[in-house]
């Protein structure tokens, strides 16, 4: 890549599977300095020099069971297609998690889950 190429792709957010919210929260705020941005029952977000922190209660709808760092590209299609040719399987499929952002896993060939996020 040149420096006149400019690109959203890079890890900006790690969701963190919690058992306690309450005491996850407390912690991450005293860590990171900062309140949550979001604060809800099903999910508390922190936004930190444009890092996205997430706690995800219980690992959330797709079970997380350790942090998953997403990868923020540029096009979520194109992504999955390229990786999962290079060996990655799919995990959770592209879908809709409001805004019109859309997300992604996948497993890598040893294991290792591994987010997409395409963003509006």
């Amino acid at each position: 890549m040149n420096d006149t190429t400019t690109t959203t792709f890079g890890i900006q957010t790690v969701l963190h599977p919690v058992s306690d919210l309450a005491t996850a929260k407390a912690m991450y705020t005293a860590l990171l300095g900062v309140p949550p941005q979001t604060d809800g029952p099903y999910y508390v977000g922190f936004d930190v020099a444009g890092q996205q922190i997430g706690l995800v209660p219980g690992g959330g709808p797709q079970k997380i069971g350790s942090p998953v760092a997403y990868w923020h590209v540029p096009d979520l299609a194109v992504k999955l297609a390229e990786v999962t040719d290079a060996g990655a399987t799919i995990s959770e499929p592209a879908h809709d998690v409001g805004g019109g952002r859309l997300v992604a896993t996948v497993t890598d060939p040893d294991g290792n889950v591994l987010g997409l996020i395409q963003d509006r």
